[in-house]
């Protein structure tokens, strides 16, 4: 039997002990290795700009096509691209000749037909001369016959003879009737070849208005940004004039033309301050101004867009006509106010949990429960709305609740857009019903709706667990939304993710904010 000293036992017991320790120590950090982290951030102060991005293409303010009006081959050209030209300025010919000879068959058809006018006028003068004749002939049957009427009441001519003279009468009168028949045809036939001369008149005008529009002239001042022909080329102006020139008036005022969701065409408001870059100049950035928000909807794979107008000024005719833009509108700015990540908006525990404020059903749609009657109460009180008004109010969010609800959507961005539609819809059927003073501050209602929506993000209590914090959000600019009111202060830490389990590596579980 092996008989231990007791210094040999103190030894054996001081290593099985730092074992024992070392054994908890590791089964400790595993745990506290497997254990859920969470990524934080924190609530800042500072700036935040709201903006629309899009793109568009970058034309000239006023550009003429020219075209022509004639048909023919083109004989001249005078101008190039980028050739500064003025107003009536001749820039291309049409061979003259056809029109030249068209002007001379026109000249001497007016001639033929002047002639044609002498001619019956002097016709018309001789049938006059017949009527006067004729009027000299019945007076002389006239007095004939009363002289044989006389003698033979007195029977000293036979009845033969004054039977003779009523003929020669009656004959004379006719033929004074005939000849000025005659002369309202002469004189009718003057009043038509009158007319034709006028006719041919009219014709050899317009024979030389088409030998003048052979000239090709700018209609405005400017520069050429586009030929469309060459000399030799025949063009044909049959059913519509053909382009072939494009005239810019002036290239150091400039206009962007940009396509905008329907989504976000009720934020845009002529005069907002806007931005855009072009790949031809990278790092520079041009400024401007939105000068018009078009009402033509354009749809394009049942995708609706506007076009919103960029005006922009171009001194150094850096800009060409036909670039590409990426255009940048500032909706609205705020300076020196809190604002959360959007990332802590996104952020959804693993587990539910009561947020601090009180619950909610985010999911609901708006216009149902609560908030829509909280919305139909503050529209009945702010727009004073008579009985019959609310009525309808009611019956209109409540069409519009059961739309939304019956919303079968493939992915979350269809839904929006249809919801976002619906929704229009409805603010359309409200303004409809009000009078103009309603309907003023209807807009300033919608308008600040507009800019405050809901959101719950999530901080963590004292057992490092995630408490709800519900919170009303301003503008954003799609990294940071500003912070209008909740029980945050700067400085706090929001959380945005989670950890994967002993790695340190964030691991986030986010979803859509729901924004209200």
């Amino acid at each position: 039997m092996i008989k231990l000293s007791r210094k040999n036992v103190i030894i054996a017991g001081v290593a099985l002990a730092v074992l024992a320790m070392g054994a908890g120590l590791y089964g400790w950090w595993g745990a506290r290795g497997n254990a859920p982290g969470f990524r934080l951030a924190k609530v800042e102060r500072g700036s935040i700009v709201s903006t629309v991005s899009a793109t568009g293409t970058v034309n000239p303010v006023v550009s003429v096509q020219v075209g022509s009006q004639v048909s023919g081959q083109i004989k001249e050209i005078y101008v190039d691209f980028n050739s500064p030209v003025k107003k009536g300025q001749v820039i291309a010919r049409i061979d003259p000749d056809t029109f030249a000879l068209r002007v001379n068959q026109a000249m001497a058809d007016l001639e033929s037909a002047r002639a044609t006018v002498l001619t019956q006028r002097a016709n018309v003068v001789a049938l006059q001369a017949e009527v006067s004749r004729a009027r000299v002939t019945l007076a002389d049957a006239e007095r004939e016959f009363g002289r044989n009427k006389a003698l033979h009441e007195k029977n000293f001519v036979s009845g033969a003879a004054l039977d003779k003279a009523r003929y020669l009468y009656e004959a004379a009168r006719e033929q004074l009737k005939t000849a000025q028949a005659q002369v309202a045809v002469g004189e009718a036939q003057i009043r038509n070849v009158e007319a034709l001369v006028k006719q041919r008149e009219a014709q050899l005008e317009q024979s030389k208005v088409d030998l003048n529009r052979t000239a090709i002239r700018a209609p405005v001042d400017g520069i050429v940004i586009s030929r469309a022909v060459d000399a030799g080329q025949t063009v044909a102006a049959s059913l519509q004039a053909p382009t072939l020139f494009v005239i810019a008036q002036n290239l150091t005022d400039m206009q962007v033309e940009t396509s905008i969701d329907e989504a976000e065409i009720g934020r845009l408001r002529a005069g907002q301050e806007a931005s855009f870059t072009v790949d031809s100049f990278p790092g520079r950035t041009f400024a401007g101004k939105v000068s018009q928000v078009r009402k033509a909807a354009q749809v394009v794979q049942n995708v609706v867009t506007y076009i919103a107008v960029i005006a922009t000024a171009n001194t150094d005719l850096s800009l060409v006509p036909g670039m590409t833009a990426n255009v940048r509108i500032v909706i609205d700015a705020r300076e020196s106010v809190l604002k959360i990540p959007n990332a802590a908006l996104r952020f959804r525990p693993a587990r539910p949990a009561s947020a601090a404020t009180g619950t909610s059903k985010a999911s609901a749609p708006a216009g149902s429960g609560q908030a829509g009657k909280a919305a139909r109460e503050r529209l009945a009180r702010e727009l004073k709305l008579d009985e019959s008004q609310q009525l309808t109010l009611e019956t209109i969010y409540r069409e519009t609740g059961q739309k939304i609800r019956a919303i079968s959507a493939e992915t979350p961005e269809d839904r929006r857009r249809q919801v976002a539609k619906l929704r229009a819809e409805r603010r359309s059927r409200i303004a409809a019903m009000l009078n103009d003073a309603q309907h003023a501050r209807y807009e300033e209602i919608v308008a600040e709706s507009r800019t405050v929506t809901r959101g719950r993000v999530w901080t963590l209590d004292q057992n490092g667990e995630p408490k709800a914090v519900n919170v009303r959000l301003g503008l954003t600019d799609g990294t940071y939304t500003e912070l209008v009111r909740g029980d945050l202060r700067e400085g706090a830490q929001l959380v945005v993710g989670t950890a994967a389990p002993g790695t340190g590596r964030g691991r986030s579980r986010s979803s859509s904010p729901r924004f209200f």
